[in-house]
């Protein structure tokens, strides 16, 4: 369901200096990655700003620069980067989703000797001072007011998407994602009755810390009229609606696998438009310390000291696709 690199056979404009009849090339392409870009949008005294770090990989249908060194149809990397200014300064930058389909259809439609677009795009969490973050009122500033021109990074996630269009295709494959997501819950969760035999060791945990890195992509069926940013903000939203719960109840947690499952479901029930969602989920271990041989220092149990371990970590995933779809 989600795109992958295109294998395809070479060999559509074959040259006489081609001598190997053993090989053939399966896969090629150019690109220019991590090309960063600010977009500052200026409405009196008003600005606003998105930043985003854009990967641009593109396909040819001919081998020949390969094959006999002929650059004639190499669209350089150098170029592919300026693409992205330009682009940027003639039409502006909305969502990261918008911005990847107008790349791929510039791409396409000023070459005609491209055969798949390929862009990647990364957005760095800019927020206004003042919107949803703790200022200081001494400072000037309030929780009710937002700055005009001054901006925090929030580096809570990370939104990226991936969209991909081949001149065969009438429409883009995009697909949108969070990574970085770190949540930690201190109860409420717990792991038992898993397969018991000679290689077990951890004990059953009835009531242990739960944290993860969230990282989670999904494709949409359609792209008119979508609106990328609230589609994006509700995934979030749900996301944490099921790791935490009720702020002052919480929700119980029986496995990583349960909570990952119910959180890609009712994505697909808010979201029609996504036809299929992945999300992984490692674990983040915290154990507890030891206090036992200390009894003479600290007596009693301890419940409130835990060691951070990052690695071996679990990790668990899953991806949930409507029954009902055509796949791409």
């Amino acid at each position: 369901m989600f795109a992958t690199k295109i294998r395809h056979d070479s060999g559509k404009y074959p040259f006489p200096e081609q001598k190997d009849v053993n090989y053939r090339i399966t896969d090629t392409g150019y690109g220019k990655n991590s090309v960063k870009i600010m977009h500052v949008v200026r409405n009196g005294p008003v600005h606003s700003i998105r930043e985003f770090e854009v990967d641009t990989h593109l396909k040819l249908y001919s081998d020949k620069d390969y094959i006999v060194g002929d650059n004639s149809d190499i669209i350089a990397t150098d170029s592919q980067k300026n693409t992205v200014y330009l682009l940027a300064k003639k039409y502006g930058v909305n969502s990261p989703e918008e911005f990847g389909m107008m790349l791929c259809q510039h791409f396409l439609n000023k070459y005609r000797h491209v055969s798949e677009v390929h862009i990647h795009v990364e957005e760095y969490p800019w927020k206004r001072i003042g919107d949803d973050c703790a200022t200081s009122v001494a400072g000037g500033y309030n929780n009710s007011s937002k700055h005009n021109h001054a901006f925090i990074l929030t580096p809570v996630a990370r939104r990226y998407c991936d969209v991909i269009q081949t001149r065969q295709s009438n429409k883009p494959t995009v697909i949108s994602g969070v990574k970085d997501l770190r949540v930690i819950k201190t109860t409420k969760s717990s792991f038992v009755n898993f397969v018991n035999d000679e290689y077990r060791s951890l004990p059953d945990q009835y009531d242990r810390i739960f944290s993860t890195i969230v990282e989670s992509r999904w494709e949409y069926s359609q792209t008119d009229n979508v609106n990328f940013c609230a589609a994006f903000d509700k995934v979030k939203e749900i996301i944490l609606k099921n790791f935490a719960g009720d702020y002052a109840i919480g929700i119980s947690s029986p496995s990583v696998q349960h909570t990952l499952y119910l959180t890609e479901k009712e994505i697909l029930d808010n979201l029609p438009q996504v036809t299929a969602i992945k999300m992984q989920m490692p674990n983040c271990h915290y154990f507890n310390f030891d206090t036992s041989k200390f009894q003479s220092v600290t007596p009693g149990d301890n419940n409130e000291v835990f060691i951070p371990t990052d690695k071996p970590f679990g990790i668990i995933y899953a991806q949930l696709d409507r029954k009902n779809m055509n796949k791409l």
